[in-house]
């Protein structure tokens, strides 16, 4: 793992073949007409190729009339539930249209920064990682604001049983951004509904033999006031998903490619762009 920012990090070279690639940038939206605007633009500005999925998860305060707005964006898939079902089930929606080399999931606050996008997915174009977690941790500036609170508290209960558990140190089990080669995910087999995501894929991935390689992330936190939703139930929810998939054990199929076999790009592959019309 890296224990500091890289200064010498370079620049995804788009003339190579390296560049091949296209993300899938999957983004669950409930409530969130505050900032799913922004964040989308911020995502777009990002310049890979990339297929961004927002999978609308019954919001009833706006959300989707400011998606309404983006219908059409060559760049976009705009999906959506009839009613509230969770974020985990938000994702496996967005899984199911994933047609990029890569995914990586993208909550519609602004917590996150997708300029992180890069440094995230050099480890995977250069073959040094299959999956790659954004540690909050790592970061040469200490997020103090959020390593004082109880939620500083759960992270590292949660890293404790992943340890335990698995075998896997990380510094940062719970972020939100985890990217993975997508044929790899869709192995999964994933059950989550709502927060437990990140255990669930955090411990198949474990299961499957595949190291985790963390590298730092900018962070920028927000309460409860500016619509944090996870609560402390949550992280019961999530100890409780990695004791639950301790002895899950991955399907074997002959017309599956291996794990290790997933995580480079063809070269000549390309992705179709595609949108969708949010539905009610």
């Amino acid at each position: 793992m890296e224990s500091e920012m890289n200064s010498d990090l370079v620049e995804i070279d788009r003339n190579s073949k390296q560049s091949d690639f296209v993300l899938s940038v999957i983004v669950p939206v409930f409530n969130e007409g505050k900032t799913i605007g922004e964040l989308l633009a911020r995502v777009l500005q990002v310049s890979i190729p990339k297929q961004v999925i927002v999978v609308d998860d019954g919001s009833t305060d706006g959300s989707v009339s400011v998606l309404e707005e983006w219908e059409g964006h060559p760049d976009l898939v705009l999906l959506s539930h009839s009613s509230n079902r969770g974020k985990g089930a938000a994702l496996r929606t967005g899984l199911e249209v994933a047609e990029g080399h890569f995914t990586i999931i993208q909550d519609a606050d602004l917590e996150y920064d997708p300029n992180d996008y890069e440094r995230l997915l050099q480890p995977l174009l250069n073959g040094s990682a299959q999956v790659v977690y954004g540690s909050r941790y790592l970061a040469l500036e200490g997020h103090e604001r959020y390593k004082r609170g109880v939620f500083d508290l759960g992270i590292r209960a949660l890293n404790v049983a992943t340890s335990w558990l698995y075998g896997v140190r990380l510094t940062d089990e719970a972020t939100c951004y985890k990217v993975f080669p997508t044929e790899l995910l869709k192995r999964m087999d994933l059950q989550c509904e709502r927060f437990e995501f990140c255990p669930e894929v955090t411990a198949k991935t474990a299961r499957m033999g595949i190291t985790i390689h963390e590298v730092p992330i900018a962070y920028d936190p927000r309460s409860y006031e500016d619509g944090k939703k996870i609560r402390l139930r949550d992280g019961w929810e999530a100890l409780n998903t990695l004791w639950r998939w301790r002895k899950w054990t991955p399907e074997i199929n002959p017309a599956q490619p291996r794990a290790d076999a997933i995580v480079k790009p063809e070269s000549e592959a390309v992705i179709s762009e595609r949108s969708v019309g949010v539905s009610g």
